[in-house]
């Protein structure tokens, strides 16, 4: 089951017991809230516009994704019966691309659908020549947690309970949110700066972790950091090598038979988070590709639903 499968299943995590299914609720356009009211930082004098694709030909109209961004968005799935938690989601796409509709995916539906409300990232794109370069796309990761927490009253969840989960690329940019999330990316231009950045817990699923060449996604290491960057640049954005005694609770998942990002770079996470002492937990499913399975050949849904269920609720991201 491949990366598109996950994000377009019928099926959503439940951070306090099992997973429940349900049927996916009919596919509206989200809201759309901007992250820089007033500009983005280092946007001056440039002129990038929205510019997304179709993934497929022959697919769904809203199977797209961006490979230009101006304006960084959060796509927000209120909460039916808010739980009081709340998640951001952030698409992967090799740093080249954004792989996200513009309606909400069925996973931030059956989030909103068991009560949590889900927050989806547009993010901006190096290839875009921001003036933060590589590190465009975490500011406005460290943003978007921020102006989650500022609507926390608004959609009726604790701003202490904000979950995030990021995929491939995503995955990448997630991890240098949890290990980045103190950093001063950008200047502060209202209120919502104030609050932190930090996610109360992070999950990693067949993440872009390192830069180092053996086990490197190539287009994402290009993407990010272009075409030859020296040692010590590789070196700032590998996650294994800057792993912080303040990087929140890490659940790490990924398919040995991987071809796109290899396996290991899963495990050169979690050995890194487990030598910082971070808790976390990794799964590495037999099969599944660039994602990972989420039903099992039973019918049933596989196990890293319930895993990473029950590893969130451990660290305190429950109703």
């Amino acid at each position: 089951m491949d990366r598109r499968t996950l994000l377009a299943s019928g099926l959503a995590l439940a951070a306090a017991a099992p997973l429940r299914a349900q049927g996916p609720a009919p596919a509206t356009a989200a809201q759309r809230l901007p992250l820089w009211p007033q500009g983005v930082p280092g946007g001056e004098g440039r002129t990038v516009t929205d510019v997304f694709v179709k993934r497929s030909p022959d697919g769904p109209a809203d199977d797209i994704a961006w490979t230009h961004l101006a304006t960084p968005v959060l796509k927000v799935t209120p909460a039916a019966r808010p739980n009081g938690t709340a998640v951001l989601m952030i698409p992967g796409g090799g740093y080249a691309r954004i792989a996200v509709g513009n309606a909400p995916s069925n996973l931030a539906q059956l989030y909103a659908a068991n009560g949590t409300t889900a927050f989806e990232l547009l993010y901006r794109l190096p290839h875009d020549n921001w003036a933060a370069g590589p590190d465009a796309p975490l500011q406005d990761a460290q943003r978007a947690m921020r102006v989650i927490r500022a609507g926390a009253t608004r959609w009726g969840f604790d701003p202490a309970k904000v979950l995030a989960l990021g995929f491939s690329a995503g995955g990448h940019l997630v991890g240098r949110l949890g290990e980045q999330a103190a950093a001063k990316t950008y200047d502060p231009v209202d209120a919502a700066d104030a609050l932190p950045a930090r996610p109360m817990a992070i999950g990693m699923f067949f993440p872009v972790v390192t830069m180092a060449e053996a086990d490197a996604h190539g287009p994402s290491k290009r993407e990010l950091l272009g075409t030859a960057p020296d040692a010590a640049m590789a070196d700032r954005y590998s996650l294994e090598r800057h792993v912080a005694a303040t990087m929140p609770p890490t659940f790490v998942c990924h398919a040995a038979d991987d071809r796109t990002v290899p396996y290991t770079n899963s495990i050169r996470m979690f050995t890194a988070l487990q030598a910082a002492k971070i808790p976390s937990e990794m799964m590495i499913g037999e099969a599944g590709g660039h994602g990972v399975p989420l039903i099992g050949r039973d019918g049933k849904p596989h196990v890293w639903i319930d895993l990473v269920a029950a590893f969130a609720a451990r660290h305190g991201w429950t109703a």
